[in-house]
């Protein structure tokens, strides 16, 4: 059976995009491989029906982690049994590209970000040109390349010449046995994903001063973790914010059709925040939790169709007062949009995706097998 190695630069543990995608890959018959690095406070790795490896780096971050990971992963990937290299993000493009040459094996191109435009580069005029530089170098002369939403596929393919299938990062279908959504008070504002800048969480826990009859439980760490709690104690709403910490993705997924209201809030900083269709914002869809968003491209397309969320147009918490207020006080607005969510549910799910993300392997191990250049 082919064997399939996917290359990220995180500790596997909380990928939950890169877990669907690796047991869909194995159900397919595939012998699949998911690779990632080895954090100090890394955690046991659980039972998956796919092999997982990790990395040791004595760098943790910055540009010297990154050197460091790429060298490890390009002599790790140079001997390592493999069929073909999946490469997830701008982060392990050159190891995977300069490996897939050498060994004239299949290179798939997984951009699961505009990681060039990502608020970590885009202020950063020299890092940005070193990632740009990278991408340059292999995008265009990859073959094989996915990514998650239909804005980016068109940027990429305008900026790098390369096609770009979509395939989106849905959840798995819910089952809604043991479901059991809080409709009591205090009802559950939830925010799920990484406590980092421009996320819109301290505009959520500022909101928290005006909302009554509501808690905002946050699901995630992230680099601005101690500074967004000390903002909860000195805006005195620590009885009305909870942080979670890290929550498993099997937890998380029992836990979001607890909450009453979802939010996905981007600061409009970056092209990749703009440009994104957000997991969170799937996985409330198919929670059947109405939410708050942006009003950005791929949300608006998914709310034109299927009103399951109410957008606004800028970051400010006035405007995120308003929105969660609407949503606890007027129940015919909610329940409607929590109609929608189960219509779009059945759109949006990764049953779905799954079809078109094996009928692409299909196409590189057919092409494989009838010769066809593969770069």
């Amino acid at each position: 059976m082919p064997r399939i190695i996917l290359t990220v630069t995180n500790d596997l543990s909380y990928d939950q995009r890169m877990q669907r995608i690796c047991t869909s890959l194995t159900n397919a018959g595939y012998e699949v491989q998911f690779t990632g690095r080895k954090l100090p406070d890394s955690k046991p790795l659980h039972d998956f029906p796919f092999q997982q490896k990790r990395l040791f780096c004595y760098f943790k971050k910055g540009k010297l982690f990154y050197c460091e990971y790429n060298i490890r992963l390009f002599f790790y990937l140079l001997f390592a049994r493999m069929d073909l290299v999946c490469a997830i993000d701008l982060d392990t493009i050159l190891p995977a590209f300069l490996v897939s040459k050498i060994r004239r094996k299949p290179l798939v191109y997984d951009a699961h970000e505009y990681f060039t435009e990502v608020p970590e580069v885009v202020d950063r005029p020299r890092i940005k040109r070193v990632w740009e530089r990278i991408a340059q170098l292999t995008i265009p002369h990859t073959k094989y390349a996915y990514t998650v939403c239909e804005s980016l596929a068109e940027i990429f393919e305008q900026r790098y010449g390369t096609t770009f299938e979509v395939i989106r990062n849905t959840p798995r279908k819910r089952q809604t046995e043991n479901d059991e959504q809080n409709t009591k008070n205090p009802r559950i504002i939830l925010y799920q994903g990484a406590l980092n800048e421009g996320r819109g969480v301290a505009e959520a826990i500022e909101a928290m001063q005006t909302i009554d009859g509501a808690e905002l439980w946050l699901a995630g760490e992230g680099d601005l973790s101690q500074e967004l709690r000390k903002l909860a104690e000195k805006l005195e709403v620590t009885d009305r914010v909870k942080f979670l910490g890290y929550v498993q993705p099997a937890d998380l997924q029992k836990l979001t059709p607890q909450a009453t209201i979802g939010l996905n809030l981007l600061e409009n900083r970056s092209l990749n925040y703009y440009y994104s269709l957000s997991n969170k914002f799937l996985d409330y869809i198919q929670a059947g939790v109405p939410s708050v968003n942006m009003n950005f491209p791929e949300i608006q397309k998914i709310v034109e169709q299927y009103e399951v969320a109410l957008m606004i147009d800028k970051l400010e918490t006035p405007l995120v007062v308003e929105a969660i207020q609407r949503l606890l006080e007027d129940e015919e607005l909610y329940n409607s949009l929590k109609s929608a969510c189960e219509k779009a549910a059945e759109v949006y799910v990764w049953e779905e995706e799954e079809k078109k993300l094996i009928a692409f392997y299909e196409t590189v191990f057919v092409d494989m097998n009838e010769k066809k250049p593969v770069f």
